[in-house]
């Protein structure tokens, strides 16, 4: 078997026993949330960085338009994210956009990650910022993210934790499968009130 084959072969094995090894339970639990959320007249505050970021916007779009959940993110206004990192840092960017947004107990914060944050490495500080502050509202904290050992895998109330098979492939995997988890969350029959065009 050629090398383009054995890599080929590697990528996608590893990425079924990635799926294989998700937790359901978890999954459903993200569910019950959400539909309290719903019931509540919530909202979900999707905040990522990077690839995650771009994720967000589609999430906010999905949620929006198939679910009725009211949804946003700070990655899709790029005037008012560029004016709060420049004049109050990257930091406090995500957690001044939150309270602006007058982030409260029936809201809730969905980060998309592929390390969730760690403290000591100074990684991801507005993501931490953020989740402190979603913390002291009493809003629950959700995710996916790839680490189990990052701020948002060991604070959040709910959180996805990508199964763990291949270091190298940790953040097409992480970011990747954001995008399987919230497309499955918007399909679900307990979420979805309006059906896709095709």
């Amino acid at each position: 078997m050629s090398k383009k084959l054995i890599f080929s072969k590697k990528y996608f094995e590893d990425i079924i026993n990635v799926i294989k090894y998700l937790d359901h339970n978890n999954l459903e639990k993200l569910v019950d949330i959400l539909v309290r959320v719903k019931k509540n007249k919530g909202r979900i505050f999707f905040l990522g960085v990077g690839g995650s970021a771009g994720n967000c916007s589609h999430a906010v779009n999905d949620f929006r338009k198939l679910c009725n959940i009211e949804s946003y993110s700070p990655v899709d206004n790029v005037s008012e994210l560029t004016a709060r990192i420049n004049d109050e840092g990257w930091d406090n960017s995500f957690k001044d956009w939150l309270i602006a947004s007058k982030i409260n107990k029936n809201d809730v914060i969905f980060i998309f990650s592929v390390g969730g944050g760690n403290k000591k490495k100074n990684v991801s500080t507005n993501l931490i910022k953020a989740i402190d502050l979603g913390k002291s509202k009493k809003s629950k904290i959700l995710g996916i993210v790839g680490k189990t050992n990052g701020y948002l895998a060991l604070k959040g109330d709910c959180v996805i934790k990508i199964p763990f098979i291949n270091q190298k492939f940790l953040t097409p995997f992480a970011e990747a499968m954001q995008a399987v988890i919230w497309h499955y969350l918007v399909s679900h029959p307990r979420l979805q009130v309006k059906k896709t065009k095709w």
